[in-house]
């Protein structure tokens, strides 16, 4: 079972999106072919596994992804793309936003993996930052 990567864009980058998703296609990534969300995230993304285990989730901001270069942004892509796919095991939906510069990935609750994949993610992408509340 792969992973679902749902890339979301403004309007001004439709061509850039074509051809990443051209790419993301190629690879082991089951992805979606639509730019533009017909439903809500939260609608579309699963909240329980097929067993009907809750499941986790967790969100990077990537700052001002949108406005690089088409082939940085391809880039970058492709360096979340080979993460995820270290994760397979573990990724059940991931959502990157160009018009938020938002990831947004859904995992299974397994050991590890909710503090793993995210710095991995980051050792990959050094500008991904992990959302996530202070420590009070």
């Amino acid at each position: 079972m792969g992973v679902s990567l749902t890339i979301f864009t403004p309007a001004d980058n439709t061509d850039l999106v074509m051809n990443t998703l051209q790419k993301v296609t190629q690879s082991n990534l089951a992805c979606c072919s639509d730019i533009l969300p017909a439903l809500p995230l939260y609608k579309r993304a699963p909240r329980e596994d097929e067993h009907g285990r809750p499941l986790s989730d967790f969100m990077m901001i990537i700052p001002k992804l949108r406005e690089r270069p088409e082939h940085l942004i391809e880039e970058t892509v492709s360096k979340i793309e080979r993460v995820l796919n270290r994760f397979t095991h573990a990724v059940v939906f991931a959502d990157l936003n160009l018009k938020l510069n938002v990831l947004w990935v859904i995992v299974r609750p397994e050991a590890k993996v909710s503090w793993r994949l995210p710095a991995a993610i980051n050792n990959a992408v050094p500008d991904a930052l992990l959302v996530a509340q202070p420590a009070f």
